[in-house]
């Protein structure tokens, strides 16, 4: 079993198994037959089950009812699963007589009715949880006191502070993407920018463009105000033309871009054409008559029986270039490893053709078939990087990614440019105004 499995293989203090869906659903049974059977088998002092469960409020009574919560732990009780705790979500403050009531008629303690209140933002909840006792709770429940005496929740709090009321300001970033319509499609991009903002201080305020509607004439005046600009993954022919749009204008106008897999392989694309004279260069996923097929499909790189699948995934090492700008990001490291979810790759025939004209290929795989990281040098622009793999999933909240970190500051910077520029022109000083730094030529 894979909960067995994990345990066995990384040795966890606490393993925590979220198992979704709602209680009675068919698809669901299996799931749960699996952790009654854990909890049956480990004893009481070595499994608890925590139940999140739904009170809702009733607008025109004007109360909160606890029949669904009643009704999912009955569910839950026929299939043998006895919750230890529950966590009530609701959108007002449970009071000391529902909680009772709960505790009841859901044969839990009183203490162990925790109140899940919606809160202005998702790093509140573990500071609401601790102000109720959920992880003393815990703790004592599965004999940890030794191990865990006490809680030191400094640094959360000042994150939580941070994010409420950063002291240096805010910056502004563009998301273009084709499923931004979804935010959650890009939840775990969002938060990672949150954790970078953290570390500058920042408030990053995200703006979703959905790439389509680049395609206008006019599209320059919809990222003329954004400090930076981010292509995140995908999949797909659709947005592509309008995502090559935003790349140009980010290349073009010196503003921060960081590309992350689709917006690597888009980078590569944009350049391939517009700097190398390879009108027609193109993927093989959005054209597959194309000419120069800059991106390709990963069974003309690599026999794909040895990844077991159509797909390159999990953690992959990455060599990174000596002097890059990568390489400063993360502190000085030769070798990386960062996880991948992707099915074409840069065509490594075109390396040189690019490289002549001036992209730095920064991060290659050890055997050197595969291309996962290009920048342009900082003489040309000030941030321009894209990455194969996904940095996102390895940010923590009090740990940031460094690319997020870096990519942030660059915005923030070029805010700070852009503010002292307008002052000075509004203060009527004779100023020479420079053009934003593209030191390659375009034909």
């Amino acid at each position: 079993m894979a909960v067995r499995k994990v345990a066995e293989n990384d040795n966890p203090d606490v393993l925590i198994v979220e198992i979704g869906g709602t209680v009675g659903d068919i698809e669901s049974l299996p799931f749960m037959e699996a952790i009654r059977q854990i909890g049956n088998e480990e004893g009481k002092t070595n499994a608890i089950f925590v139940h999140v469960t739904l009170v809702p409020y009733i607008a025109a009574a004007g109360e909160l009812k606890t029949k669904p919560t009643q009704h999912s732990v009955k569910e839950l009780r026929e299939i043998g699963i006895a919750p230890d705790i529950l966590l009530c979500r609701s959108e007002h403050t449970l009071s000391l007589d529902l909680r009772r009531k709960i505790a009841l008629f859901c044969n839990v303690q009183e203490n162990a009715v925790i109140s899940a209140l919606d809160v202005n933002t998702i790093y509140e909840v573990p500071l609401a949880f601790y102000e109720q006792g959920l992880d003393s709770l815990i703790v004592d429940s599965l004999n940890l006191t030794e191990q865990f005496p006490t809680a030191d929740l400094k640094d959360w709090r000042e994150l939580v502070s941070t994010i409420k009321e950063p002291s240096e300001g805010a910056v502004k970033i563009a998301i273009v993407g084709k499923y931004v319509e979804l935010e959650d499609s890009y939840k775990s991009l969002r938060e990672a920018l949150t954790h970078a903002g953290v570390a500058n201080n920042l408030k990053v305020n995200v703006n979703w463009v959905e790439s389509e509607n680049l395609m206008r004439d006019n599209y320059e005046t919809d990222l003329h105000d954004f400090d930076a600009i981010l292509v995140p993954g995908g999949f797909g022919k659709r947005g592509i033309s309008g995502m090559l749009r935003a790349i140009k204008y980010a290349r073009k106008s010196g503003t921060p871009y960081f590309g992350i897999c689709l917006g690597m392989q888009t980078a590569c694309i944009e350049f391939a054409r517009n700097i190398c004279g390879l009108k027609d260069a193109d993927s093989t996923e959005f054209n597959s008559d194309t000419p120069f097929p800059i991106i390709f499909k990963l069974r003309d790189l690599v026999n794909i029986e040895e990844l077991g699948g159509t797909m390159r995934l999990g953690a992959w090492d990455c060599n990174l270039k000596k002097e890059s700008l990568v390489r400063e990001i993360y502190n000085g490291a030769d070798k990386i490893d960062e996880r991948h979810r992707h099915r074409y790759e840069f065509n490594p025939e075109y390396r040189a053709v690019l490289e002549k004209e001036g992209l730095v290929f920064s991060g290659v795989s050890p055997d050197g078939k595969f291309v996962e990281m290009i920048e342009l040098p900082r003489e040309i622009h000030p941030f321009f990087v894209a990455c194969q793999f996904h940095p996102e999933y390895k940010s923590k909240p009090l740990n940031a990614h460094p690319l997020f970190v870096l990519f942030v500051k660059a915005a923030q910077q070029n805010r700070l440019n852009s503010e002292n520029l307008k002052d000075d022109i509004s203060s009527d000083k004779q100023i020479e105004i420079p053009e934003r730094a593209v030191a390659i030529s375009e034909e």
